[in-house]
């Protein structure tokens, strides 16, 4: 079975719903759970369900780092708050992932102190699929860097070469820089230079990619610093949010309430992929690190834990650092 240390305490919902969700997961029997939080907590929610015949394991923290602090202090104050030794089970070889519904920076720089940045990576990046109009098309960064050089662009596209190679089977993924143009040249400085870098990377570097053009799936990853990759993720959730809350106003009494169900899920999903899916894998760590979304709920976190078992079960920590190191050599990186 594959072993997923689970943050209890992180999340909007937590502790009540990422534990079930957590053993929502362990019902399905590939997998053992490390639950980690405070340790009356997770009796007192332990004890609402029947988990006698159920591989999860209580694993003891003391408290919790959540999205008000400031993460590198946080670690420094709080050292065994349930996202640092979630993480550091997976360090110690414990467990062969974590996932937390928490603090985004908190996992982010917990994964990096405790587990280590891959060879030329300053900083670990989140990113995935973000519209479900174009599930094949994933955007890197999605949140966990708001500043970056065009070096560590760079880094990105190779993350989502390497994510699309080995999660769709993608020979040579075709890659698209998120810029206000689709000429070259296009865009702000920091746009500009990385075009350059990734015109010598070796990369299947496309250009210049308009958001409006990553609907159609014609690229197959999509690079951004974090604060773009968010704002284009929270604004695609928001718009489908509000469609299907009009859809379904707009459509009651005039269908079957099963088939206004049925199409508002199906709009939820193409527009709220990250809620869809669980959650999406930090990388340019050396281990597994799932970060879910902090409003999600016993689905989300069973969602989240699938993921975990499924960056395992592909090898991607090993792979990636490889990919990372030949690229930045053909493109002249050094750091």
């Amino acid at each position: 079975m594959v072993r997923i240390a689970v943050d209890a305490m992180g999340g909007d919902h937590a502790p009540t719903e990422v534990v079930a969700g957590a053993i929502e997961a362990a019902k399905q029997g590939d997998v053992q759970i490390g639950l980690v939080g405070d340790p009356q907590v997770l009796q007192a929610e332990l004890a609402k369900h029947d988990i006698s015949r159920l591989p999860i394991m209580p694993v003891p923290s003391e408290g919790v780092i959540s999205e008000g602090d400031q993460p590198a202090l946080a670690l420094r104050q709080k050292p065994k708050a349930s996202i640092v030794v979630a993480t550091g089970l997976v360090k110690k070889g414990m467990a062969d992932g974590a996932v937390t519904m928490g603090s985004t920076g908190a996992a982010m720089a917990t994964a990096a102190v405790v587990l280590g940045l891959m060879d030329g990576i300053s900083r670990p990046a989140l990113g995935g699929p973000v519209i479900g109009f174009a599930p094949r098309t994933s955007i890197i960064d999605v949140g966990t860097n708001v500043d970056c050089r065009p070096s560590q662009l760079l880094s990105f596209a190779v993350i989502g070469d390497m994510w699309a190679r080995v999660f769709w089977n993608i020979e040579n993924p075709t890659i698209g820089l998120l810029s206000v143009g689709a000429e070259f040249g296009k865009g702000n400085r920091q746009v500009r230079e990385t075009s350059e870098l990734l015109t010598k990377s070796g990369l299947n570097f496309v250009g210049n990619v308009e958001p409006n053009e990553m609907v159609k799936g014609d690229v197959d990853v999509v690079v951004a610093d974090g604060f773009v990759g968010n704002v284009v993720m929270k604004l695609t959730e928001g718009i489908g949010q509000a469609s299907v809350d009009l859809v379904r106003e707009r459509l009651a009494g005039a269908l079957p309430e099963g088939d206004i169900e049925s199409l508002t899920q199906e709009l939820f999903e193409k527009t709220n992929v990250v809620n869809t899916h669980g959650g999406g894998p930090l990388l340019g760590v050396k281990g597994v690190s799932v970060i879910g979304h902090g409003r999600g709920e016993r689905e989300e976190v069973k969602r989240a834990i699938e993921q975990a078992k499924i960056w395992h079960r592909l090898g991607i920590v090993p792979k990636l650092g490889e990919a990372l190191t030949e690229v930045r050599s053909r493109a002249g990186v050094e750091e």
